[in-house]
């Protein structure tokens, strides 16, 4: 089984900001494949569904984004998974907006989500999904930034963002890892500007 965590904070002040686009993904994900996210355990709300005949479970940790490795430990621990088991959708300061990305272990580019996790786990060493939210124009504003809501302008593309991501989801599910980073990673941001888009990986 394969573990889709996406993070996010609870409560409906949070439900349409930036730092909930995973929540939004696994939202995505859900409706998609008729999957319900529904049942609380271990700090999450979790739902069971397949992808191309590969059981996966959904969650989306109810703890605050800060504490999410807890919920994502206690999951792994009793369903017995393994690191390669997880996937984590997420949104990164340090992309562009409108760019997803496929890359595993890195450090958590300040996002305390992933940052929880890599400290509840002890590794780095788990595949996330990242969507570029850009960064603010000052760093002091970056909580602003990262917790406030959607331009106009942004809001007429989320969709289109979010499926690209469940796309690259299953894409890992589907055909591999190396297979889905080197279609996904090797796509130019939509608005031309990747600063470093991730390593491509040859497969074997």
């Amino acid at each position: 089984m394969n573990l889709i965590v996406g993070l996010g904070n609870p409560g409906k002040e949070y439900l349409f900001s930036r730092h909930n686009m995973g929540f939004m993904v696994v939202d995505r994900l859900a409706d998609d494949l008729g999957i319900r996210v529904t049942r609380s355990q271990f700090d999450a709300l979790t739902g069971d569904g397949s992808i191309s005949g590969r059981r996966i479970m959904l969650a989306k940790p109810q703890t605050y984004m800060n504490l999410s490795g807890r919920a994502v430990s206690g999951l792994l621990n009793f369903y017995k998974l393994e690191m390669d088991s997880l996937i984590v959708v997420h949104d990164d300061l340090d992309l562009p907006f409108e760019t997803v990305r496929i890359k595993k272990g890195g450090g958590h580019g300040g996002n305390k989500g992933v940052m929880s996790i890599i400290n509840q786990l002890g590794s780095p060493d788990f595949v996330r999904v990242r969507m570029g939210i850009g960064k603010p124009a000052r760093k002091e504003m970056t909580d602003d930034h990262v917790l406030g809501r959607f331009s106009p302008e942004e809001v007429k593309v989320l969709p289109d963002i979010l499926v690209r991501a469940a796309d690259a989801v299953e894409a890992v599910l589907k055909a591999g890892l190396a297979a889905a980073m080197n279609e996904f990673n090797q796509r130019p941001a939509a608005n031309g500007d990747d600063p470093e888009p991730e390593k491509q990986i040859t497969p074997k």
